[in-house]
């Protein structure tokens, strides 16, 4: 492909947010160069999403064959090869890259393999494989960010690993300590557990993924111990030491926690501090997020930030919609980004999904909410399959009906969440899941019986109280 060094629009970033960012403004007619100084793809299909959800298929597998026998199935001694597990995982991620790379060139879309800096705000050196100076109408940075790394206990690469590193295992620790109780740590902890891991989980905080709410959190909690995780909130980790064979965990006030390997999940810093903003009069601030306006774009005109750089939401899905956003705006269009429902997905086992507000931030944001929930254990496919455990519900506003959030934990919560997720981006009521037939026998149908509920008209669970009546009535 012929290069120019003038394009319509430059993205810096070739993660989720940045390519869907490209592949859109082209789509536009837009002249358009991707500067990528990694790989393509970014963190989420390189070393974060993909890799981790293949390894967590992998063990999921091996979770069903082992209780096989509940289903009548007769299998013998089960084993498995971890290396050969790592190499499936490399494979899925290698060829997923390779044909992103196919689909960005199909798009007529420059690819510079460098790191990008602004030299002013129209202006990009490319440093690298494919050095160039790119002049840009328009520019969307998407640097993503990347694992945070703590001085109290830093990291070693062989004991001591990032959620970066400790993909590369070709062997299993026996004891595992994850020092973090958010989405990485739980998620970390239910896989390694399902391999057959002893897994130990620290957060400094009173709740695990504390973001998604108390109730939440607390019935994660009990599955992820039911399982055989320990878990431990509320505890200051000073240290990390290397003993003989393994690392022993420094606890402030109690005693050290050891193990094998250590896993640090502590966050994630932005990458905007090596992107030259400061040249181009790009505001940044203290915790490294880049403040944008509706349309996502900067304090300077032509210059947009998308992804986890403007400290929304880490969350690829968050990214590529934001894409799409900024390309439609540096393209002509004047389009506002709509933040009330992205859906969240932690995928462990038992798997979690929230959309909108929780019960207690409804309330908190002065709506008068109530909250539907149905029970997995009275669904007829969850008899079927034997996947018990979980529940789906709705917070509904009682004055119009309007569905606010939703929390879904269980098995397929990571599909159950899209009907709630549209629901709340069309500010769909209650009833309009109630009215909508449900095929049976499924998982869906906790949808219909939750709106149901929230509407206090249950179907397959007894009434709540007596003879009240429904937010569609003018009750409540």
């Amino acid at each position: 492909m012929e290069r120019k060094t003038s394009y319509d629009v430059v993205v810096i970033g070739g993660g989720p947010g940045g390519y869907v960012a490209a592949i859109k403004a082209a789509s536009r007619g837009a002249s358009v160069a991707l500067v990528e100084k990694e790989r393509l793809g970014g963190t989420c299909l390189n070393w974060g999403c993909i890799p981790t959800k293949t390894l967590i298929a992998n063990a999921e597998l091996l979770r069903q064959i082992r209780r096989s026998e509940e289903y009548g199935i007769s299998v013998g001694e089960v084993s498995f090869d971890f290396a050969k597990m790592t190499e499936r995982k490399d494979r899925v991620v290698k060829g997923l890259r390779d044909g992103l790379r196919g689909l960005i060139e199909s798009n007529g879309i420059a690819i510079f393999k460098g790191h990008g800096r602004f030299t002013g705000p129209n202006e990009i050196k490319v440093l690298g494989e494919n050095n160039a100076l790119l002049q840009a109408k328009a520019t969307i940075v998407a640097t993503g960010s990347e694992v945070r790394s703590m001085a109290s206990f830093p990291f070693d690469w062989e004991r001591v690993h990032s959620s970066t590193s400790i993909l590369d295992l070709k062997r299993l620790p026996r004891r595992l300590v994850i020092i973090g109780g958010g989405v990485i740590g739980c998620e970390a902890a239910s896989l390694y557990r399902l391999l057959g891991c002893e897994v130990v989980i620290l957060e400094m905080l009173p709740l695990i993924i504390s973001p998604e709410g108390e109730e939440v959190s607390r019935l994660l909690r009990a599955a992820l111990e039911k399982e055989g995780i320990e878990i431990r909130t509320e505890v200051m980790v000073e240290g990390i030491d290397r003993t003989g064979d393994g690392i022993s965990v420094r606890i402030k006030g109690e005693k050290p926690i050891v193990g094998d390997m250590a896993l640090v999940a502590v966050g994630r810093k932005l990458n905007t501090d090596d992107v030259g903003l400061e040249r181009a009069g790009v505001v940044v601030g203290l915790s490294g997020a880049i403040p944008v306006n509706e349309r996502l774009e900067t304090n300077i005109p032509g210059i947009y930030a998308i992804g986890d750089i403007t400290g929304k939401y880490l969350l690829a899905h968050m990214a590529s919609h934001q894409g799409i956003v900024a390309a439609l705006n540096c393209t002509g269009e004047r389009v506002n980004m709509d933040y009330r429902a992205v859906p969240s997905v932690i995928f462990t086992h038992p798997e979690v999904a929230t959309v909108g507000y929780t019960l207690q931030r409804a309330k908190a944001a002065g709506y008068d909410a109530q909250v539907g929930r149905f029970p997995f254990q009275a669904l007829g496919k969850s008899q079927a399959a034997i996947e018990l455990d979980g529940f789906a519900q709705i917070v509904v506003d009682r004055k119009s009906g309007e569905i606010l959030g939703a929390q879904v934990m269980g098995h397929e919560a990571s599909l159950l969440i899209a009907e709630a997720t549209l629901a709340i981006a069309n500010e769909l009521t209650v009833e309009s899941v109630s009215d909508t037939i449900h095929a049976h026998p499924t998982l869906a149908e906790s949808w219909l019986e939750a709106a149901l509920l929230a509407n206090d008209m249950p179907l397959h669970l007894p009434p709540r109280k007596p003879a009240s009546k429904s937010l569609k009535e003018g009750g409540l």
